[in-house]
């Protein structure tokens, strides 16, 4: 079974410092668990908070799963065409939004402990 640092592990370059770098950022915060989900790194505690998806030119975005809920006073998550999945490309270690990447997580791991996820397709 492929582990999140086996999938780090095979990485190169930029994209792999990036992914470790994050990996320890989001697996530092208290009973965060990490596991490969639909072939990439999904972050939860009671739900699925962020996952860790490569970019095939290198680089990746960090997507938060329930985006739609978060305030995001920084701006820095971008929905693109998609209604509740945001996230933040970065490229490179440098390009890291540090403090407003810090502020969503504690806010998104504030939603999963606050308000339990209904998923909108089952209604629950």
């Amino acid at each position: 079974m492929l582990t999140v640092q086996d999938f780090i592990y095979d990485l190169e370059g930029e994209q792999r410092a990036v992914f470790e770098y994050l990996d320890e950022l989001i697996s530092g915060f208290p009973e965060m668990e990490s596991k490969i989900r639909y072939r990439v790194p999904f972050y939860f505690r009671k739900s699925w908070i962020c996952y860790l998806n490569p970019k095939k030119k290198g680089g990746m975005e960090l997507c938060f799963l329930r985006a739609n809920e978060l305030a995001d006073a920084g701006g820095i998550l971008n929905f693109k065409d998609r209604t509740q999945v945001a996230g933040i490309e970065i490229s490179s270690l440098k390009d890291i939004p540090e403090e407003g990447l810090r502020e969503i997580l504690m806010e998104a791991i504030l939603l999963d402990e606050t308000i339990p996820y209904r998923s909108k397709r089952s209604g629950k």
